[in-house]
């Protein structure tokens, strides 16, 4: 038998769960699955592709970080965006969504921005041209940009 692991969901805590999700639907058409209350908490199921991301507010057990900084653990995470990548970029300036680094090449096949999203969570944008699924992580990732442009990291 074959071991298949794939991601099934991200799960972020929010102080205001209502809120975060509208924002995740709003910005980036997240679709909302259900609402339920897990330990006395909202919880908020969005699916986004093959994938769900999750909302969940502060249970009354819990003490609420005081640092917003982030320390070891999830630094972002990405979604890929297929179709209409400037567009999407566009269309968040246009909500006042906070651009953390603007769209820029990669590499010849990935172009990437980070956004602000709600609680501070840094969102990555990814469009991946040209590139079967997952071959970016084969030989392939470091392909050369063309001469004209400069790579964000060596």
């Amino acid at each position: 038998m074959h071991t298949t692991v794939s991601l099934d969901h991200v799960h972020l805590l929010s102080r205001d769960p209502l809120r975060a999700a509208a924002w995740y639907v709003d910005m980036l058409g997240c679709k909302i699955l259900k609402e339920i209350r897990s330990h006395g908490a909202p919880q908020i199921y969005l699916s986004f592709g093959d994938a769900m991301l999750i909302i969940r507010g502060r249970r009354n057990s819990e003490r609420e970080a005081t640092d917003p900084t982030p320390g070891w653990g999830v630094e972002h995470f990405g979604f890929r965006v297929t179709g209409g990548y400037d567009a999407l970029c566009e269309g968040l300036r246009r909500k006042d969504v906070r651009f953390l680094m603007e769209p820029v090449d990669i590499n010849a096949g990935t172009r990437a921005a980070f956004v602000q999203g709600p609680d501070g969570v840094t969102i990555e944008l990814l469009e991946r041209r040209d590139w079967p699924e997952l071959r970016h992580f084969g030989a392939d990732a470091g392909a050369p940009l063309p001469p004209n442009q400069t790579p964000v990291c060596a």
